[in-house]
């Protein structure tokens, strides 16, 4: 089978190349070789390789950005995937689209099911959110959209990475309290995805995530402890709650972010005939991942 993988040098897109199922032909494709907002080139992209699968993992994730980059936002998460969708219905094959948490205004306190209304409160959420639906319309049974949430991975840009700079910079670290959700280690989401892009049975929209709810505040504390252990901190700092409302005086361009965003998992179980393992437990895996390929785990890219 083959797989064209957009966005391959993300963190989702490493991970992807990095755990290739047997029987599957992959073809990583970077901004350089497919740049969502150069449709024209996306679609002759697709047309050429013609793969069985297309899995999208190539987006605009710049939240608070994206507040005042709101045409380049929709480009690469709307109009993009819509390219996409249109060549791979050219081609007959499937495309897995992978969107995110914040298509919910997050007002609920239960986990949000697949067919759960959305209400994006921000433009990366709605850019998201209008990329499902021109992905959903264009191919209807040929498409999955699998939302997720929180993600990290050894390399990129991500919230572990952050804080572990911060923590060894700075004499404390200020971290939301009131906003919950899934963190999910990149690497386990990746087996999802290649599980649904396997399933050509399988159509819609699926959630997935590690298993377990946190706060932002409550990971960053695991990530202090679990650094510890492992030497990629030489030393705990005070890590002190803020609220979402606290965070946003004192960052005034910032982007709204849900305040409950736990996914509910379980018909996407039942369809991908796995389990998600606790956050908790892959952010070990991450963190023993980054102490064998770098010392100086909390510095910048």
């Amino acid at each position: 089978m083959k797989a064209l993988i957009t966005g391959s040098r993300g963190q989702l897109g490493r991970a992807l190349l990095q755990s290739v199922p047997d029987g599957i032909v992959p073809t990583p494709l970077d901004r350089w070789s497919c740049d969502l907002t150069d449709h024209a080139r996306c679609r002759k992209v697709v047309l050429t390789h013609r793969p069985d699968v297309l899995i999208n993992a190539a987006a605009y994730t710049q939240v608070d950005a994206a507040e005042t980059e709101r045409d380049m936002a929709f480009q690469v998460n709307a109009e993009g995937p819509r390219a996409l969708a249109d060549a791979v219905a050219e081609t007959g094959g499937r495309l897995v689209q992978i969107s995110t948490d914040f298509v919910f205004n997050g007002n609920q306190s239960r986990p949000y099911l697949p067919d759960a209304p959305t209400d994006p409160l921000s433009v990366y959420g709605a850019s998201k959110r209008a990329g499902e639906e021109l992905v959903l319309e264009r191919l209807k049974g040929a498409a999955v959209v699998l939302r997720t949430a929180w993600v990290y991975a050894s390399q990129g840009s991500n919230f572990v990475r952050t804080m572990l700079r911060l923590m060894c910079t700075r004499d404390s670290v200020s971290v939301v309290s009131d906003q919950i959700g899934s963190p999910t280690w990149a690497g386990s989401l990746a087996k999802a995805v290649w599980a649904a892009a396997m399933k050509p049975q399988i159509s819609g929209i699926l959630h997935w995530t590690d298993g377990g709810v946190a706060s932002w505040y409550d990971f960053a504390v695991a990530i202090q402890e679990e650094a510890l252990v492992r030497r990629l901190l030489s030393r705990s700092v005070p890590i002190k709650p803020i609220s979402a409302a606290d965070y946003a005086r004192q960052s005034p361009a910032a982007a709204a972010r849900p305040r409950f965003s736990v996914l509910d998992l379980r018909s996407t179980k039942e369809m991908l005939g796995i389990e998600p393992t606790h956050w908790r437990s892959n952010l070990r895996a991450m963190l023993d991942e980054l102490a064998a390929s770098s010392p100086t785990a909390g510095s910048s890219d």
